[in-house]
């Protein structure tokens, strides 16, 4: 795997209005990823398997409500640090060249809320990155619109 750059990684903070722990359970169960795992509110989520452990693997499944195209992200848990810290394998399902990226996602604790600090590397090129972040700036508001609702 090639080192990541900052032309092709992506970094997001938020601060989302829920304790640590609530926010790392959005992130880990699958009732709760179903919920709010989406780019905005014209997406809802199909598919969401967890086998929370080093080395288990996840499925995300999204699809426009408008469209019949689910997209499927998949990939393996490299560290789990309950409540602290997310790291996974990110890849698409169905793309003729399958590229693996890496998805690092702390929680940092301010009582009452909860920073969160995304990193996801190794993309191919900036385009990919940006439409990435793209996505995740539409899933991270739309966590941050479920936790102020639960």
């Amino acid at each position: 795997m090639a080192l990541p750059t900052t032309e092709t990684t992506l970094y997001l903070r938020r601060i989302v209005p829920a304790p640590r722990e609530r926010v790392f359970k959005a992130w880990t169960a699958p009732a709760e990823l179903k919920k709010w795992f989406g780019v905005d509110v014209d997406y809802e989520t199909l598919v969401a398997e967890v086998d929370l452990r080093v080395g288990g693997k996840y499925r995300l499944g999204m699809k426009p409500k408008t469209k019949d195209v689910t997209h499927v992200a998949t990939g393996i848990y490299r560290e789990i640090r309950p409540p602290e810290k997310l790291v996974f394998t990110w890849s698409w399902e169905g793309e003729a060249e399958r590229i693996d990226t890496l998805v690092t996602v702390e929680f940092r604790d301010m009582g009452k809320s909860t920073e969160i600090i995304l990193k996801h590397e190794f993309f191919p090129d900036e385009p990919t990155r940006d439409q990435h972040t793209e996505g995740w700036t539409g899933c991270i508001n739309m966590l941050a619109e479920h936790l102020r609702l639960s």
